[in-house]
């Protein structure tokens, strides 16, 4: 007894169906994997899955997200609505099968092709769970996560709905942990980057009600390093290069003082320092005075007195 207008507008995933008839492409490829994967197939399998999943990776590599996203993550408000968003994917044929795999057998089959273990490492990436943002997703990225999902859908891992709740989300790849072995505790880590994921689930329910315009930016800026704070040391001269050592700056500072002054030093060790500098500035510039020490040179007069004395004694000395 509802109205036909109030049915559509709560059933959000048949108005997604309804735009995706009205885009060309959209319609072709849609009807094209559903009438792929709900044929029967000979032998063991119940559908001609290869096929069927072949047909689905076209459909969600070909069509925009606008079409694609709206048919997987609509938002449902009863079990009609919520089994139809389960069904997007014929699950008979891409999803289930008669018995649930190991998930780490799963994952094993998946790296195997590269386009597979390129695309789950993106899920990974994109959707890995994280406290550091209001979202739990890497970067606040809503829509990172969500075509990251949609791109594991046609290959042995794709995941999809367990059920029709409308009160809970659950993702889930086709497999257990059942016989993992002493690899049970990775399996179900593993596993859990499905089913106890706050990122995807929050992707999804965001999506479906709309809150995600402004929580998916196209550009992320990265996270804010504020660097160590350093000590500051103290700064030299603007005269001084600081390239020297504190030493090379001690001696400068006391020769140029004594200079300016015109006094002579009064220790001998300020003089020893002066004579230092005097002496290293006339050896690179050939052209200043050399600088004369008077006590070395009044004990050169004396030894040259002594030599000149020296025949006068031993002359004496023999007479």
């Amino acid at each position: 007894g509802m109205d036909p207008a109030a049915a559509s507008k709560s059933n959000q995933c048949l108005d997604a169906a309804k735009a995706c008839n009205l885009n060309a492409a959209c319609k072709r490829l849609r009807s094209g994997y559903i009438s792929t994967c709900s044929r029967s197939g000979a032998g063991a399998e119940a559908c001609g899955r290869r096929r069927c999943h072949k047909a689905l990776r076209q459909f969600f590599d070909r069509v925009p997200g606008e079409f694609t996203f709206r048919l997987l993550f609509c938002a449902c408000r009863d079990q009609a609505c919520a089994e139809r968003r389960r069904q997007t994917i014929v699950p008979s044929c891409s999803y289930e099968d008669r018995e649930k795999p190991n998930c780490l057998d799963l994952r094993s089959t998946c790296r195997l092709d590269h386009l597979c273990r390129s695309r789950l490492a993106d899920f990974h990436t994109n959707c890995q769970a994280t406290f550091q943002s209001l979202t739990s997703c890497p970067g606040d990225n809503y829509q990172a996560c969500l075509g990251s999902y949609a791109g594991l859908i046609g290959f042995d891992i794709t995941p999809n709905y367990i059920d029709a709740s409308t009160t809970s989300i659950t993702i889930s790849p086709w497999c257990s942990c059942k016989g993992s072995g002493n690899m049970e505790e990775e399996c179900e880590k593993f596993l859990r980057d499905f089913t106890e994921n706050p990122c995807l689930r929050n992707a999804i329910q965001a999506f479906g009600n709309g809150t995600d315009v402004n929580l998916t930016p196209k550009n992320p800026s990265p996270p804010i390093t504020v660097p160590p704070k350093a000590e500051k040391s103290p700064a030299l001269p603007d005269d001084v290069n600081d390239s020297n050592t504190m030493y090379d700056t001690s001696i400068i500072t006391t020769c140029t003082s004594v200079q300016e002054q015109g006094l002579k030093p009064n220790k001998s060790k300020e003089q020893s320092l002066c004579y230092s500098e005097t002496q290293l500035t006339t050896d690179m510039m050939p052209d200043q005075k050399t600088f004369v020490d008077q006590k070395a040179g009044g004990s050169r007069q004396r030894a040259g007195r002594i030599l000149l004395l020296m025949p006068i004694l031993l002359l004496g000395a023999a007479l």
